[in-house]
């Protein structure tokens, strides 16, 4: 059985003909839907957007603060939380949960992500995005402080100016790939640690997240396509080892399979490349694996049965522009009664896209990032409240917004804690970045259940993105 259960409640629909130009509004068959996610801490209604806490906290706020502000399913960063404090503590926390104080649904990423931001990317202002036709990089770029130059020396070297530090100071070198996992070096102290698919799974499992993902890597878009095809076969491999490892593994203590309380997906890669992407997608969804069930009080007795992954990822680097047909190739072959989560996808443009193209599921640390640098989400576009003009703006920052920022505080006020650098401004533009959306997502639900969806991305859109 598997330890989650997703019911579609409602699929999106063809929305009619724009009344000015008289055609469709969705010109090809929507993929969206509305569902319900039951997980063994609770249910999420989806499309839903998944707050990350990456250190077992979302930076600045607490577990209370992030219901409130409307948050079902929180996921943590496996990369981060075995350097520190250690998924053997975690476990003896009683899990995630147990550990955080969040008492959600929670997910856990597999360290993918670290194989591309601790190796091709480390220190090169890489994202997993290409340039859009404009130049613009469309994520936050992943930033190196460039350490001091040497004493007697005039200038760093570029290899020196293009590093990144640990926390003890001293240069972080990159992660390397085998055809077996990756080592990586320690953020912390730069110690060696190797990753294999059923490491990455044993450390998810002690850190006891409702879900989790199979072991991948996520390439560069800058990688040619030969790299792309030789990376998306080792995804592959490393996808059934994980599976396989997850799905026969047992708790040490009952005996009982894991896989009863923690759901598996397998991620989607491939780059921009269509072939490889619908390559990954019907590998992934036709990807089984045997394992063997105790029938009745002899556990000496068993049977052997096939299973498959309980949901699916869709990860890796995309071009802005053509995220959301990507998406599609994928979705259009995954199956259609499993989850899918889009990774590291926030902005409000690209959520109506992947909604739209059927993803349930998306997580970013866009909107807490921004958030604590004083960036600030609203249905106008984003506002920088450092500012000079909000120092006497005594309005709140988004009139008729429910959260707890909104509803206290003024435009001013958050001014003056950002320019006194006061950690309590952080915390507040976080609360108001998660509450946005967060609830943006649900309003986008809510749309699918009204058959009202290509109104609100026509109209919602066309505030936020507008340009004075």
């Amino acid at each position: 059985m598997s330890a989650i259960n997703f019911k579609i409640e409602k699929k999106l629909t063809v929305s009619g003909k724009n009344s000015a130009t008289n055609e469709e509004s969705l010109y090809r068959a929507p993929l969206g839907r509305a569902g319900i996610l039951t997980t063994p801490h609770g249910v999420i209604h989806t499309p839903a957007f998944v707050t990350v806490g990456t250190k077992a906290t979302v930076k600045g706020i607490t577990p209370e603060m992030l219901e409130e502000a409307g948050a079902e399913v929180m996921l943590a960063n496996t990369y981060h939380l075995y350097l520190q404090p250690g998924d053997e503590i975690i476990a003896k926390a009683g899990g995630l949960q147990g550990f955080s104080g969040w008492n959600g649904p929670t997910m856990t990423d597999s360290g993918g992500f670290q194989v591309f931001s601790l190796g091709v990317a480390l220190g090169k202002n890489i994202t997993k995005f290409t340039k859009s036709a404009n130049g613009e990089l469309a994520e936050p770029q992943i930033q190196a402080p460039a350490p001091e130059a040497k004493s007697g020396s005039k200038n760093a070297s570029k290899s020196e100016a293009d590093a990144i530090l640990r926390e003890d100071g001293q240069v972080l070198k990159p992660a390397q790939i085998d055809a077996n996992g990756v080592m990586f070096r320690s953020v912390i102290d730069g110690s060696v640690h190797y990753f294999t698919p059923e490491k990455s799974i044993q450390i998810q499992h002690n850190i006891g997240a409702d879900m989790i993902f199979a072991f991948d890597e996520c390439t560069s878009p800058n990688e040619p396509y030969a790299y792309q095809a030789e990376s998306l076969d080792r995804t592959h491999r490393w996808a059934k080892q994980s599976l396989e490892y997850h799905k026969n593994a047992r708790d040490s203590k009952t005996g009982e399979l894991i896989s009863d309380k923690q759901a598996i997906f397998g991620i989607v890669q491939g780059g921009r490349h269509e072939r490889l992407r619908k390559e990954s997608a019907e590998v992934l969804a036709n990807m089984k694996v045997k394992i063997q069930d105790a029938t009745g009080a002899d556990s000496s007795s068993e049977e052997v049965r096939e299973v498959s992954f309980d949901g699916f990822g869709i990860g890796g680097s995309f071009a802005k522009e053509d995220m959301g047909d990507a998406v599609r190739w994928v979705n259009e072959i995954l199956p259609e009664d499993k989850p899918r989560h889009l990774l590291g996808i926030g902005e409000a443009e690209d959520l109506f896209d992947a909604v739209e193209n059927g993803c349930d599921l998306f997580d970013c640390v866009m909107p807490t990032r921004n958030g604590r640098t004083g960036t600030l989400l609203t249905k106008f576009g984003k506002v920088n409240i450092m500012n000079a003009k909000y120092k006497d703006d005594f309005t709140q920052l988004e009139e008729g917004c429910g959260c707890y920022t909104c509803k206290k505080y003024t435009r001013a006020y958050l001014n003056h804690l950002f320019k006194a650098k006061e950690m309590l401004g952080g915390t507040l533009a976080t609360v108001h970045n998660l509450y946005f959306t967060i609830n943006l997502v649900k309003k986008i639900r809510q749309s699918i259940l009204d058959d009202n969806f290509a109104k609100f991305k026509a109209e919602f859109l066309a505030l936020y993105l507008k340009r004075d």
